[in-house]
């Protein structure tokens, strides 16, 4: 499985609802805490541009937030991106 890793906060429901389905997917989240460490906050915010959780990456790749993932899942690229990495 590819390593996946997600800007979170404790109470996001966003964030739970991507790790869900992540995890219904079989895949072992690394969570990041941002909501009281200010130095992975403002890394987070270098590496994608957004202020806003979660902020998903699938081995290296950026793929967004919690919608973003929704949709790759939609649309059905979400598995062999999980496979593929």
């Amino acid at each position: 499985m590819p390593v996946v890793r997600m800007y979170s906060t404790r109470v996001c429901p966003y964030c739970l609802r991507a790790e869900r389905l992540l995890n219904e997917k079989g895949v072992q989240v690394e969570k990041i805490l941002v909501d009281n460490n200010f130095d992975e906050m403002q890394k987070m915010i270098e590496i994608t541009g957004r202020r806003t959780v979660p902020q998903i990456f699938i081995g290296e790749r950026h793929v967004g937030g919690c919608d973003d993932l929704i949709e790759l899942d939609r649309q059905g690229e979400l598995d062999p991106l999980l496979q593929a990495v």
